[in-house]
């Protein structure tokens, strides 16, 4: 059956205004790639740039608003015309909302050279006009159950506001808008997450005529979601309640029970289904780690807000794009070694990461070690994926 966004494609030589995640997806791996490297460049030599976000500011604001908003608008424009049987945002549209997500970008290196209210106006501009088109299609496709995966893109966008007044002096909380930044999009691949990790991999089983298959949905699923986003967005709220820390651990040991029914060590054959399953695990570790940093001074809270951003964002990140390319421009859903390799990069990226938390003499060599391998996973994936993101296939 051919897919809404499959019956967009247009076979002139470049492609990529044709669907959603071709613009988007090539420029997250691109901004991933530039933002580490410009972080990494200020922090060994002391520069700054000229923005009302500090240096490590800047560095968590286009982490989260920059590159993993790419990735969400990607996903979110390409999934909704397979929900809707709509025909997708192209063209011209697509060219503008990918036009005001690069301007956020150069407004927020650029910011303290403009008036406050244009900053942030320009840097929220994207994130707005995404959920009022996407709340539109969703609406006009009478699609009315997708419209909850609106809610945490919309808690985004307030996080970015929140981050931006801060850096202008206003009574926010201390990192409120981070955190709860961070928390939308551990929110959002839990929602995902159940219900394309469990559906991939029953689909993959019984092609294997595999008799392990995952358990259907059911309260196990419902119970564990609700339990661990209560918990992450009350530690959002509250970072120091040993009560919410106590939640946050509840939902991590309900996701590790979720997680093992939906019978991934079955998929180990399959990279590109093995790594859905890898990247929800650095969810309920990230989640566990967190947890224990509130409780106890065994984990630093570095470390599980890194296991959370470069294992399970990073991680699911590259593995929906991956995955979500190849079957979207016709091609066998399992990997090569170009992809392969991407999935290691970015493992070894997150450990490495973790482990500079717990470090201390060679802190900063394996802060250096790890945004390495991070760009090598994302440069990799920009370069191994370019041909299938700008290009249509009869052009390959």
């Amino acid at each position: 059956m051919t897919t809404a966004s499959q019956r967009s494609s247009r076979s002139g030589e470049f492609a990529i205004f044709a669907q959603g995640f071709r613009p988007f997806f090539f420029g997250a791996a691109v901004w991933s790639v530039a933002a580490i490297g410009i972080w990494v460049a200020m922090l060994t030599t002391g520069a700054a740039l000229p923005s009302r976000f500090d240096p490590l500011t800047w560095h968590i604001h286009e982490m989260l608003f920059g590159f993993v908003m790419a990735a969400i608008a990607g996903f979110l424009l390409t999934a909704i015309p397979n929900w809707t049987k709509r025909l997708p945002i192209s063209g011209a549209p697509l060219a503008g909302l990918a036009g005001l997500w690069l301007v956020g970008r150069l407004v927020c290196i650029f910011s303290a050279l403009m008036p406050v209210w244009l900053s942030i106006g320009s840097d929220l501009a994207f994130p707005v006009i995404l959920v009022g088109a996407a709340a539109r299609e969703i609406v006009a496709g009478k699609n009315w159950r997708n419209l909850t995966m609106l809610v945490p893109v919309t808690v985004l966008g307030i996080s970015n506001l929140l981050m931006h007044l801060e850096a202008n002096g206003a009574p926010i909380a201390p990192g409120l808008g981070w955190r709860l930044g961070m928390v939308a999009i551990v929110a959002l691949i839990s929602l995902i997450g159940g219900r394309i990790i469990p559906s991939f991999t029953r689909n993959w089983l019984v092609k294997q005529n595999s008799s392990q298959l995952p358990a259907p949905i059911g309260w196990p699923d419902g119970a564990a979601l609700g339990s661990l986003l209560v918990g992450l967005f009350g530690w959002a709220a509250f970072p120091g309640s040993h009560a919410v820390a106590y939640l946050v651990l509840l939902g991590a040991a309900m996701n590790l029970w979720r997680l093992y029914r939906w019978r991934g060590l079955s998929t180990a054959k399959e990279p590109l289904l093995l790594i859905l399953h890898i990247g929800y695990g650095w969810v309920i570790l990230g989640a566990a780690m967190l947890g224990l940093s509130v409780l106890t001074t065994w984990v630093p809270e570095g470390a599980a807000i890194h296991a959370l951003t470069v294992g399970a964002i990073g991680t699911m990140i590259l593995a929906v794009m991956s995955r979500a390319t190849r079957g979207h421009t016709g091609r066998p859903l399992t990997t090569d070694t170009s992809t392969r390799l991407i999935y290691i990069l970015v493992t070894l990226g997150a450990l490495v990461r973790i482990s500079a938390e717990f470090s201390t003499d060679e802190t900063m060599l394996l802060l250096l070690i790890s945004a390495g391998l991070w760009c090598a996973a994302f440069s990799l994936f920009a370069w191994a994926y370019a041909p299938m993101l700008l290009l249509s296939r009869d052009n390959i």
